[in-house]
């Protein structure tokens, strides 16, 4: 074990990012492709001083409400509020006074292009979604803290604040997307910052996270590195460790939705690529008989879902009523074969094991005429 103090992530961060908003720093940025419709509206300010290492406003869907962890400058903002229409918005978040300068800065021209004052910007930790930290100095200018009083006063402010009027509420999201920021993010922080994602996604609602991930075990001697930490390299996730902290949180369809073949750094061996991962908000609290069973189609010989029920290629299995209908969305929709049974029992609570087969005769028929012709050699359709 290093005795090697740990370095404050949080501080070398915002200091690296302030000098890329004051002035284009090349190393923070891994090249991306991006809609150049949805860059002509966008001052070129915004544009050069961007540091991302994908594009998660692809999968904005009109009318959503999207949050931007790490907004930065506003980029990904201000294209996703062409895409979400009048009737959506956009809120961004970020710890970085210069870089929301630099977003709000254009605000009231992006608003006068759009047509509608549909983006906001906060100053937040993206790992406590809860706080506004402009509200917070707020309240430490109105009240400076001088007494053991004082400090009672302010925490059950922050408490009232937190569960009263939150920067974002809960199950307020759409869409989360993130463009190269949870690897900045000090490891200690991730399940909390998880949690908080989940928390503020309505259920059904989607995130889709671009980022930095390593294809192995990142040494101390790495993590100890300021500038490595800083240009989106200690911190970058292990591949394994990227879905399984999101199916961790509670998130379904973990997806690697787009998977760079050529690594963007190798650094001591180790490669660091851009990833994009996609997930859906779909809580199973509890789950109802109702006599239904799916087939997984292949082409693999068996797949697991995230609640543990084993799925083998062409054979009719068990399924609550819950998993029944989260199966017939999206990522799952063409996976699946879905089968209503003929006669629905009445609802009971699912007490059918992960992987158990469902008899045929228990749906046999659903939806369709009898067209049995007892054994005569009938026609086939």
């Amino acid at each position: 074990m290093s005795s090697q103090k740990p370095i404050n992530v949080e501080h070398h961060v915002k200091s690296r990012y302030s000098k890329g908003a004051q002035q284009q720093v090349e190393a923070l940025c891994c090249p991306v492709s991006y809609d150049t419709d949805l860059l002509k509206l966008l001052p070129q300010e915004i544009i050069d001083k961007d540091y991302g290492c994908g594009d998660p406003s692809r999968y904005v869907r009109p009318g959503d409400r999207v949050l931007d962890l790490g907004s930065g400058g506003g980029k990904i903002c201000y294209m996703a509020a062409q895409l979400t229409g009048p009737e959506g918005s956009v809120v961004g978040v970020d710890m970085n006074d210069d870089m929301l300068d630099l977003a709000r800065r254009h605000k009231a021209t992006m608003a006068e292009k759009l047509g509608s004052d549909r983006v906001t910007f906060h100053k937040g930790r993206i790992q406590d979604l809860s706080m506004d930290l402009e509200a917070l100095d707020q309240r430490l200018h109105s009240y400076p803290i001088q007494s053991v009083t004082d400090i009672e006063a302010f925490e059950t402010w922050k408490h009232t604040y937190r569960t009263e009027t939150p920067m974002i509420a809960d199950d307020s999201i759409d869409l989360v997307v993130s463009n190269c920021v949870l690897n900045l993010v000090d490891a200690s922080d991730r399940e909390q910052m998880l949690a908080e994602l989940y928390r503020v996604v309505k259920p059904g609602g989607r995130v889709a996270i671009s980022d930095i991930v390593a294809d192995d075990q990142i040494p101390d001697s790495m993590k100890n590195d300021p500038e490595l930490w800083s240009g989106c390299i200690s911190g970058a996730y292990e591949e394994m460790a990227f879905m399984a902290a999101f199916r961790d949180a509670g998130f379904s369809g973990v997806t690697i939705d787009k998977w760079d073949e050529t690594p963007w750094r190798v650094v001591q061996g180790i490669e660091f690529r851009s990833v994009t991962l996609t997930a859906v908000k779909q809580p199973v609290e509890w789950q109802t008989e109702a006599g239904q069973a799916v087939i997984y189609r292949g082409p693999l010989a068996a797949v697991m879902d995230e609640l543990g029920n084993l799925y083998p290629a062409g054979e009719r299995m068990a399924v609550s009523e819950e998993v029944f209908n989260r199966l017939g969305e999206d990522p799952y929709t063409d996976m699946f074969i879905r089968i209503q049974p003929a006669n629905p029992p009445a609802r009971l609570p699912y007490t059918a094991k992960g992987g158990t087969p469902r008899p045929a005769f228990l749906t046999r028929g659903s939806g369709k005429k009898d067209r049995s012709d007892g054994g005569k050699g009938g026609r086939c359709c």
